[in-house]
């Protein structure tokens, strides 16, 4: 099999799964889960680091606070995991490009 049909194959796969979220999901953007915020906007610093986020509640929460709230399961289709020596923020994955954190508009 040729390099260029393992490539295909894979994108297929890959755009498949992102069709099939976007079907289960009902939208682009997963709802919220009830009773939690979810993460609607960001803020990068000059490096492109996240460094803030706002919730559909309106609240804008630092990195450590963000972080504590997803630990505490206030925050929902994020999840925390530990690396590089310290606790790290990310979107839970699910298939769509456009609900993760890194992809959200600026506020």
């Amino acid at each position: 099999m040729e390099q260029q049909s393992f490539e295909q194959i894979y994108a297929d796969y890959k755009a498949a799964g992102e069709q099939q979220a976007i079907q289960e999901n009902g939208e682009t953007a997963p709802p919220s889960a009830s009773g939690k915020e979810q993460i609607i906007a960001v803020r990068k610093n000059d490096d492109g680091d996240l460094i803030a986020f706002k919730t559909d509640a309106g609240r804008e929460l630092d990195y450590i606070t963000a972080l504590q709230d997803a630990k505490a399961g206030k925050l929902a289709h994020v999840d925390v995991f530990h690396k590089y020596g310290r606790d790290i923020l990310r979107s839970e994955p699910d298939g769509i490009k456009e609900n993760n954190l890194d992809n959200l508009p600026s506020f």
